[in-house]
């Protein structure tokens, strides 16, 4: 189960917050402690990224170590968690009692033994997953995702708040990671779909900018079905109310020929139909749609 707010503790400003990796998106989440007015340490392995921090309040760190003692809550944004490992493990006995929040993007088993190595060493262990671009953080438009120590974010979740509005989905650390993950395989096959179906207009010599009026309104049905669909799934029941897969798998046929037609590589919808003809083959052509994540689960 998710929740939004539980922050309830910690609502001076005063809390001293450290950065540490002062890349584009570290450089984003210290800018906006400072500007919400946390004492904020930075430090970044390469000297000079936090000059212009400096110039706004911020405090650069003479080193690792000094950082992490500086800050109540520690932030980490860098490469990979194989740089957060090395960073961190050193650090220990100086993050002893503190919070350590990891922004870093990496994988859901990164994030667990990340994890139980700083319970390890009775450090708060928070993971999360930021779902904006470093221009939106601090602008109240963005999101982060948080999953670890609930006792960490409940402390910590209005500081965190000043970077983005704060998700909390629960104690199992590797779930931010995985969120991240499923919302980026939504992205991308959204966009595949797209440039698709681009290709498909272009080769008939209708611009793509004529595809984006019709598919505004095509997507918001298709976001419309999305609430009905997760509880099928999570009830493991399929009906076909609306269409069944033989229903659909008839008009990807059509997809897949338009696009041999058209000279469009038609591997997308070649897959597409593939996964609707195993289901169907399996007893479920007469099922919703939803049915087909029995496929995916191979």
């Amino acid at each position: 189960m998710t929740t939004t707010e539980h922050v309830h503790a910690e609502s001076d400003p005063a809390v001293p917050v450290t950065v540490m990796g002062l890349g584009l998106m570290g450089h984003a989440l210290a800018e906006a402690f400072v500007t919400a007015g946390h004492p904020t340490t930075v430090w970044n392995r390469s000297a000079g990224k936090g000059a212009g921090l400096a110039d706004r309040g911020a405090r650069p760190a003479g080193s690792a170590s000094e950082a992490a003692t500086a800050g109540s809550l520690v932030v980490v944004c860098v490469t990979d968690n194989d740089a957060v490992r090395e960073l961190v493990r050193p650090l220990a006995g100086e993050l002893r009692g503190h919070a350590l929040v990891n922004l870093t993007s990496g994988s859901s088993g990164e994030a667990r033994d990340l994890a139980a190595w700083a319970a390890e060493h009775e450090i708060a262990y928070l993971d999360g997953a930021i779902m904006a671009a470093p221009g939106g953080i601090g602008s109240g438009d963005a999101a982060i995702l948080y999953a670890g120590d609930k006792g960490a974010f409940d402390e910590h979740g209005r500081t965190l708040r000043k970077l983005a509005a704060p998700t909390f989905l629960g104690d199992d650390p590797g779930l931010a990671a995985l969120h991240d993950v499923a919302v980026l395989a939504v992205m991308w096959n959204i966009l595949n779909a797209f440039l698709h179906g681009a290709a498909l207009l272009q080769a008939a010599g209708v611009p793509a900018t004529a595809l984006t009026p019709v598919l505004e309104g095509g997507i918001a049905t298709t976001t419309g079905w999305l609430a009905g669909y997760a509880e099928q799934i999570d009830a493991g029941a399929f009906p076909g109310d609306d269409a069944t897969i033989a229903t659909h798998l008839a008009a990807m046929t059509h997809l897949v020929d338009e696009s041999t037609a058209h000279g469009i590589d038609p591997a997308l919808p070649l897959q597409i139909k593939a996964l609707a003809e195993r289901a169907a083959a399996e007893g479920l052509g007469q099922s919703g749609y939803a049915a087909l994540i029995s496929q995916f689960r191979r």
